[in-house]
């Protein structure tokens, strides 16, 4: 997708409608688990230590450390842009071996300002990440991130290889112009009413152009805008995220930070040249990759996992055959378990 202009969108029509009514492939084999039960990730672990890191442009970035203070330092990239971390993530990672360091990147979660847009680009938050590597004083580290997290871990990657020492990454997002006409139609095909509400939400006016138009309802001032505008938003991608559906409750104020970034990083094309990820996917071949993706991920489908693990020499594509997109789905989460590990300490 092309970047179009930076400028604030025009005023949106404020009137809303009701809905309508309407190479190395791996496949696991696991037996199926409820996705209440945790128990196949690493016990709950209180972070050792947590701070608020100043990275200009008025952000204040907060993060925090678990495990191991002297374990394999390995990075968390979380989704979105804009879902921010939770303790149960810290759960991925063994609190004997790593030393796992999470942090919401601008605009989310603890970080500050909230679902602020200011200053906000893919490139913002490659630099970020790599300031944060300098103010913990790590040499290298591996790097884990899964959907846009995904997509965040190769750019960052592909800036700085140097300070890399692989990747376990899961549900792939390389945020080419087909990947983004997908989330916004094409998993229609497979959620046809979740499409349905997502669009009957707009006048039928706005309806060809649904980024577009949620966009600027996504950036009014007013609550009574932009409130509406993210929970749709929000469930429409939450409808089509697992492989048994289930519809999103989450409050405006949960919503807003993804919902707005999403549609914020969709309308520049991610920051990033169309394909520009597999094109440059040479400056981190010569290191290890784990690529996780579920079969019937209908957010990031599974071609686009195949085609980084193509253009991959290092890469192990695991192909999870009972799962959607979340993280937390039971064939997921012990895949990437399994994979954080199997990493390698560091060589001294």
């Amino acid at each position: 997708m092309k970047a179009r202009p930076h400028g604030r969108p025009g005023p949106p029509d404020r009137s809303v409608p009701p809905p309508p009514a309407h190479a190395r492939t791996i496949v696991s084999a696991h037996a199926a688990t409820s996705h209440a039960d945790l128990s196949d990730l690493h016990p709950p672990v209180t972070p050792f230590e947590t701070g608020v890191l100043d990275i200009g442009d008025g952000h204040a970035m907060y993060w925090e450390q678990c495990g191991a203070r002297n374990g394999v330092p390995v990075v968390f990239l979380h989704g979105g842009p804009g879902a921010g971390i939770a303790p149960t993530y810290r759960r991925f990672f063994d609190p004997t071996r790593h030393r796992a360091v999470l942090f919401d990147q601008r605009g989310c979660g603890r970080s500050t300002p909230r679902a602020s847009l200011t200053a906000n680009t893919t490139w913002d938050l490659v630099a970020d990440t790599e300031r944060l590597r300098e103010h913990l004083s790590i040499d290298r580290w591996h790097v884990m991130g899964g959907s846009w997290g995904s997509t965040l871990a190769l750019a960052y990657g592909q800036a700085h290889p140097e300070r890399c020492l692989g990747f376990v990454l899961r549900g792939i997002f390389l945020f080419r112009a087909r990947e983004v006409a997908w989330f916004l139609d094409g998993m229609g095909t497979f959620y046809p009413e979740a499409r349905d509400a997502f669009l009957g939400f707009l006048p039928e006016s706005e309806r060809a152009t649904p980024l577009e138009s949620y966009y600027r309802r996504l950036c009014d001032p007013d609550p009574a805008v932009y409130g509406p505008a993210a929970v749709a938003w929000s469930r429409y991608e939450e409808s089509c995220s697992r492989l048994v559906p289930r519809v999103s409750d989450s409050p405006v104020d949960a919503c807003l930070p993804l919902a707005r970034m999403e549609a914020h990083y969709m309308m520049h094309g991610g920051f990033l040249e169309e394909a520009q990820l597999l094109r440059d996917i040479g400056r981190i071949a010569h290191l290890p990759a784990v690529l996780i993706q579920g079969r019937y991920d209908m957010v990031c489908p599974p071609v686009s996992a195949q085609d980084l693990h193509a253009v991959w020499p290092n890469s192990r594509l695991e192909m999870v055959p009972d799962a959607g997109h979340a993280a937390m789905e039971p064939g997921i989460r012990r895949a990437i378990v399994r994979a954080l590990n199997d990493l390698p300490s560091p060589r001294r």
